[in-house]
């Protein structure tokens, strides 16, 4: 694996309803602060999308949902954009276009539609993609605000997405590279979650070979095969992507789908004890079953459309 790759920055998780998603999550052991809503004008109007993060100490699960889908949560922290009269059409326009294509992705299912590789080099990475003929929207900048212990402090953060049949979307949605100035904080999980390890991407059995070589070009290496599986080991090898073809995914996951192909139809988070995250969800009353590997998930339909799977850390 090349050196550009270090291992996952994060998925997005897109829902329809912000107040919805919070309180499954919450219910099944994530600790997410309020989430931030950019918002325009007197009175303040929610604009582009509202987000939060289940925070780990290196990467983390973000949820997104479009301003104006959904209710505002009580405890959402409105963040006005602050720019001068002339150019506020222009900024509107740009929120309009990520909302736009988050509200794409919404349409085909909800679940997980973004998946960005953390990268220690980023500029090497834009360029290594561009010279295997990987086109993307180069490197961009820009700051998010990040829930510390001390309170929330803005991160500098650049990013690139990768381009398929859209700007920035790939046929399962958005998927990039991004590099982090700082770490953040990592929230105390009350599910024992520790890291962010997986993402599993579901195909037709007949694109399998071709989201192979996608991938292989997008991160650098080549994948390992096991089954109806091929796995991109990333990094230090603690964090993975796997690809499996639609006929295959029963067998990884007993019982799971994805809504339309191709799609993410789960990720995997490490914790520190796994029996005792299993004995948490199900004092929660949240469902639980048993993959091929023997690992606790909680299925895409109780997780609002992707599976989530336990993994014991280490």
């Amino acid at each position: 694996m090349v050196h550009d790759i270090s291992g996952l920055h994060h998925v997005g998780h897109i829902v329809h309803d912000m107040g919805q998603a919070l309180e499954q999550y919450r219910r099944m052991g994530f600790a997410l602060p309020g989430p931030a809503y950019p918002v325009v004008g007197e009175p303040p109007e929610p604009v582009g999308v509202g987000n939060t993060h289940a925070y780990f100490a290196g990467n983390f699960v973000e949820l997104v949902a479009v301003a104006g889908a959904g209710r505002v949560p009580d405890d959402a922290r409105l963040i006005p954009l602050r720019v001068p009269g002339d150019r506020l059409p222009v900024l509107k326009e740009a929120v309009r276009g990520t909302a736009a294509n988050l509200e794409s992705c919404l349409r085909r299912f909800e679940g997980v539609h973004i998946l960005m590789f953390d990268s220690s080099d980023i500029d090497g990475g834009a360029a290594r993609l561009a010279a295997s003929g990987v086109g993307h929207g180069g490197v961009q900048v820009a700051q998010r605000p990040v829930e510390t212990v001390d309170g929330v402090r803005m991160e500098p953060v650049r990013w690139l997405e990768i381009d398929g049949a859209r700007r920035g979307l790939v046929p399962e949605g958005r998927v990039g590279l991004a590099e982090n100035a700082s770490a953040h904080d990592a929230a105390d999980h009350p599910n024992g979650a520790v890291e962010l390890v997986e993402c599993v991407l579901c195909v037709a059995d007949d694109e399998l070979d071709e989201a192979e070589g996608r991938y292989t070009r997008y991160v650098g290496g080549a994948a390992s095969r096991d089954g109806a599986a091929r796995t991109f080991a990333l990094g230090d090898g603690r964090a993975r992507v796997t690809l499996v073809g639609a006929s295959g995914l029963d067998g990884l996951l007993p019982g799971e789908g994805v809504a339309a192909l191709p799609g993410f139809a789960a990720y995997s988070v490490a914790v520190r004890d796994v029996a005792a995250t299993s004995r948490f969800l199900r004092e929660a009353g949240v469902p639980v079953r048993e993959s091929s590997a023997g690992e606790v998930f909680v299925p895409a339909r109780e997780a609002l459309g992707v599976a989530i799977i336990f993994r014991q850390a280490g």
